[in-house]
């Protein structure tokens, strides 16, 4: 069993930053592939950023490409999400999810464990 707890949540204007944490315990991070969806208002849930277990490969959503970076640090069984350049069309509830492989990671039925979810608004 993983359990997943993400922080760094909040309220941004349009144009700011904001990084997100997700800390791990049960297992070792380094067992899993480890990525970030979102859900937004109305919206369903939808990938954003992946990173692999011996982090030598990411994966981006286009929408989030070149503003957004997905990290981990395995030693501290965390991983990260740097956001930059936000706008309010990023404004969800944002969820660290763990999966055993990589593969089908577009799809939220993909990942095994998930976390409760930390709440970003981008205000115009």
């Amino acid at each position: 069993q993983v359990q997943l707890v993400e922080s760094g949540g909040g309220l941004v204007q349009a144009g700011g930053s904001l990084r997100l944490s997700c800390a791990a315990s049960g297992r070792s991070l380094s067992l899993y592939a480890m990525a970030w969806l979102r859900q937004g208002p109305g919206k369903e849930r939808e990938f954003v950023a992946i990173i692999t277990g011996t982090s030598t490969r990411t994966y981006y959503a286009d929408s989030v490409k070149g503003r957004f970076t997905i990290s981990r640090d395995n030693a501290k069984n965390t991983v990260f999400l740097e956001m930059k350049s936000l706008t309010p069309e990023d404004t969800a509830a944002y969820y660290c999810a763990a999966a055993s492989t990589a593969l089908g990671y577009f799809s939220p039925a993909s990942y095994e464990y998930w976390g409760q979810g930390t709440q970003v608004t981008v205000s115009s």
